[in-house]
């Protein structure tokens, strides 16, 4: 099995990549965007994740049999993050 090189450009790159997306995220969260604030946000950290999966965990250069475990996991975790949230908004609000 051959081992990919990445190169310390393309890690640069991701790495200020990932501290713009910080700077917007927190440049977001001091502007009213009313229900919008924590959807832009959300978008951010998953844009920010899939990076990280893809070239800090090296998924990028793998083989489909590692992308299909990445991408069966992540499915999981979003329909358990729905099933959460679904719970979350249809509870009674006792005052």
């Amino acid at each position: 099995m051959s081992h990919h090189v990445v190169s310390r450009k393309v890690y640069l790159a991701i790495f200020l990549a990932l501290m713009v997306l910080t700077v917007v995220t927190v440049a977001v969260a001091f502007v009213d965007l009313g229900v919008f604030n924590d959807i832009v946000m959300l978008t951010i950290a998953v844009t920010k994740a899939v990076l990280v999966i893809l070239y800090f965990m090296h998924v990028k250069y793998s083989g489909k049999l590692t992308a299909l475990t990445v991408i069966a996991g992540f499915f999981f975790f979003v329909v358990m993050i729905l099933l959460i949230m679904m719970d979350y908004w249809t509870r009674g609000f006792v005052t």
